[in-house]
């Protein structure tokens, strides 16, 4: 029960308020006032929900994909661990040990990054590379220790499949649904339940009494959601919506024991 009032709360929140009231408003003035028009309804498809739900369906599709360079990520640093642990032939080594506390420390710093602001990458980003080094350097301690040049190379594959997954987190962090798109959609979105009010005021008729204000009041309450609902989406990765991807270091770091 919980889980859904805050499912609700995160679509439908002051914005959705604020419109609906003017929306209201906007109709009633229109009625005392005989302002009147029957705007054509496909109007609201065409020039609003049909670019919201694309903008939605594009999130969407950015955070299916995140997910899965967060899998490849992980993925490969845990068998970057195994291999570290179980190829060698000489077993008295702290390889193991070492690149699980690296790749853990990988993705916490990871998760920072992309929980953080744009303007604070530069200097944790030049951190993590310099993490990927030092991973790097653990896979060519692993001939030191009886492994052969033909798995060293496969492991180093390993931390460049990492670093290519990482690359793809941080464009889908840095690239989002199109500017020009949302800006669109938010100004509409938000005018439209307004400048309809001639519209609803001459569906009045049409309702029985204390029903008049119920097509501005679902209006904008539809296309306000819609609009919280992409909002949540376009950013993946901080945490505010219910579809947010958590990147969570200590879970990877208990499986490698």
């Amino acid at each position: 029960m919980k889980k859904t009032i805050r499912s609700f709360s995160l679509i439908i929140n002051y914005k959705t308020f604020i419109i609906t009231a003017l929306s209201v408003i906007s109709t009633y003035f229109c009625y005392q006032f005989d302002l009147t028009a029957k705007f054509p309804d496909m109007l609201v498809g065409v020039a609003i929900v049909f670019p919201v739900v694309f903008s939605i369906g594009s999130a969407y599709n950015r955070r299916e994909t995140a997910l899965q360079r967060w899998a490849d990520f992980r993925g490969h640093a845990i068998a970057i661990y195994y291999a570290t642990r179980d190829w060698t032939a000489n077993k008295e080594n702290d390889l193991p040990q070492r690149s699980r506390e690296t790749t853990t420390e990988m993705m916490h710093l990871m998760k920072a990054l992309l929980r953080g602001e744009r303007n604070e990458w530069q200097e944790k980003e030049a951190k993590l590379f310099k993490l990927f080094s030092k991973l790097s350097l653990i896979t060519m301690e692993m001939r030191n220790y009886g492994v052969q040049s033909g798995e060293i190379s496969r492991v180093s594959q390993y931390v460049s499949k990492m670093i290519i997954a990482f690359d793809n987190l941080k464009i889908i962090f840095i690239y989002r649904t199109p500017i020009t798109l949302r800006a669109y959609s938010k100004v509409f979105i938000y005018i439209f339940p307004i400048i309809y009010g001639p519209y609803f005021a001459s569906t009045f008729h049409d309702f029985s009494a204390s029903l008049e204000y119920v097509m501005p009041v679902l209006y904008s309450f539809i296309l306000v959601s819609l609009d919280n609902i992409q909002d949540h989406l376009e950013n993946p990765f901080d945490q505010v919506g219910e579809d947010d991807i958590d990147i969570d270091a200590d879970e990877t770091s208990r499986l490698l024991d």
